[in-house]
Protein backbone atom coordinates (compact mmCIF):
# COMPACT_ATOMS: atom_id res chain seq x y z
CA UNK A 1 0.00 0.00 0.00
CA UNK A 2 1.68 3.12 -1.14
CA UNK A 3 0.86 6.62 0.82
CA UNK A 4 0.69 9.93 -0.90
CA UNK A 5 1.31 13.12 1.67
CA UNK A 6 0.32 16.69 -0.05
CA UNK A 7 2.04 19.62 1.07
CA UNK A 8 2.75 23.57 -0.43
CA UNK A 9 -1.13 24.61 0.08
CA UNK A 10 -2.14 28.00 1.00
CA UNK A 11 -4.17 31.33 -0.09
CA UNK A 12 -2.27 33.55 -2.51
CA UNK A 13 -4.36 36.44 -4.31
CA UNK A 14 -4.83 35.87 -8.04
CA UNK A 15 -1.50 35.87 -10.60
CA UNK A 16 0.59 34.31 -7.71
CA UNK A 17 2.05 31.22 -7.37
CA UNK A 18 2.50 28.49 -5.54
CA UNK A 19 4.01 25.09 -5.45
CA UNK A 20 2.91 21.97 -4.46
CA UNK A 21 4.44 18.53 -3.55
CA UNK A 22 3.33 15.11 -2.77
CA UNK A 23 5.73 12.38 -1.12
CA UNK A 24 4.98 8.79 -2.03
CA UNK A 25 6.10 5.75 0.29
CA UNK A 26 7.04 3.45 -2.37
CA UNK A 27 7.56 3.64 -6.14
CA UNK A 28 4.84 5.28 -8.30
CA UNK A 29 4.86 4.52 -11.79
CA UNK A 30 2.47 7.19 -13.33
CA UNK A 31 1.22 10.29 -11.32
CA UNK A 32 -1.46 12.94 -11.42
CA UNK A 33 -2.96 16.04 -9.61
CA UNK A 34 -6.46 15.82 -9.01
CA UNK A 35 -8.60 19.15 -7.92
CA UNK A 36 -11.89 19.38 -6.55
CA UNK A 37 -13.83 22.61 -5.45
CA UNK A 38 -16.87 22.63 -3.31
CA UNK A 39 -20.27 21.45 -5.14
CA UNK A 40 -17.96 20.15 -8.83
CA UNK A 41 -16.73 17.19 -9.34
CA UNK A 42 -13.07 16.15 -9.46
CA UNK A 43 -11.42 17.33 -12.30
CA UNK A 44 -7.79 16.19 -13.52
CA UNK A 45 -5.31 18.51 -14.06
CA UNK A 46 -2.02 17.34 -15.16
CA UNK A 47 -0.34 13.46 -15.12
CA UNK A 48 2.92 12.47 -15.78
CA UNK A 49 4.16 8.96 -16.79
CA UNK A 50 7.78 6.98 -16.31
CA UNK A 51 8.96 8.46 -19.75
CA UNK A 52 8.39 11.55 -19.13
CA UNK A 53 4.81 12.43 -20.85
CA UNK A 54 2.93 14.68 -19.99
CA UNK A 55 -0.80 15.60 -20.30
CA UNK A 56 -2.68 18.84 -19.26
CA UNK A 57 -5.80 20.11 -18.77
CA UNK A 58 -6.47 22.76 -21.33
CA UNK A 59 -7.12 25.18 -18.43
CA UNK A 60 -3.80 24.92 -17.09
CA UNK A 61 -1.92 24.41 -19.88
CA UNK A 62 0.51 27.24 -20.49
CA UNK A 63 0.20 28.08 -16.49
CA UNK A 64 0.99 25.55 -14.87
CA UNK A 65 4.05 22.49 -14.54
CA UNK A 66 3.95 19.04 -13.53
CA UNK A 67 7.67 17.80 -12.62
CA UNK A 68 8.51 14.56 -10.56
CA UNK A 69 11.70 13.81 -8.75
CA UNK A 70 12.36 9.93 -9.21
CA UNK A 71 15.09 9.71 -6.65
CA UNK A 72 12.92 10.66 -3.90
CA UNK A 73 9.56 9.34 -5.13
CA UNK A 74 8.17 13.16 -5.01
CA UNK A 75 5.82 15.17 -7.35
CA UNK A 76 5.54 18.63 -7.97
CA UNK A 77 2.89 20.71 -9.24
CA UNK A 78 4.20 24.57 -9.93
CA UNK A 79 1.49 26.78 -10.43
CA UNK A 80 1.42 30.32 -11.89
CA UNK A 81 -0.54 32.97 -13.21
CA UNK A 82 -3.37 31.57 -10.41
CA UNK A 83 -7.29 32.68 -11.27
CA UNK A 84 -10.03 32.41 -8.59
CA UNK A 85 -11.28 29.60 -10.27
CA UNK A 86 -8.32 27.68 -9.49
CA UNK A 87 -9.17 28.06 -5.95
CA UNK A 88 -9.77 24.18 -4.55
CA UNK A 89 -8.89 20.64 -3.00
CA UNK A 90 -5.77 19.79 -4.51
CA UNK A 91 -4.94 16.05 -4.34
CA UNK A 92 -2.67 13.83 -5.53
CA UNK A 93 -2.92 10.27 -7.24
CA UNK A 94 -0.92 7.16 -8.04
CA UNK A 95 -1.41 4.89 -10.59
CA UNK A 96 0.29 1.17 -10.60
CA UNK A 97 -0.41 1.45 -14.70
CA UNK A 98 1.58 2.84 -17.07
CA UNK A 99 -1.43 5.21 -17.79
CA UNK A 100 -1.11 8.78 -18.92
CA UNK A 101 -4.78 9.75 -18.32
CA UNK A 102 -6.61 12.29 -16.05
CA UNK A 103 -9.45 9.89 -15.40
CA UNK A 104 -9.60 9.78 -11.46
CA UNK A 105 -10.67 5.85 -11.77
CA UNK A 106 -7.23 4.42 -13.19
CA UNK A 107 -5.77 6.01 -10.62
CA UNK A 108 -5.22 3.67 -7.23
CA UNK A 109 -3.57 5.65 -4.80
CA UNK A 110 -4.99 9.11 -3.38
CA UNK A 111 -3.66 11.48 -0.87
CA UNK A 112 -5.28 13.48 2.00
CA UNK A 113 -5.40 16.88 -0.16
CA UNK A 114 -3.99 20.36 0.06
CA UNK A 115 -5.89 23.60 -0.06
CA UNK A 116 -5.68 26.04 -2.63
CA UNK A 117 -7.22 29.83 -1.91
CA UNK A 118 -7.04 32.15 -4.71
CA UNK A 119 -8.65 35.84 -3.60
CA UNK A 120 -9.10 38.00 -6.12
Amino acid sequence: QVQLVESGGGSVQAGGSLRLSCVASGYIYSWAWFRQAPGKERQGVASIVPDGGITYADSVKGRFTISRDKAKNTLFLQMNSLKSENAAMYYCAASSYPVRTLLPHWYDYWGQGTQVTVSS
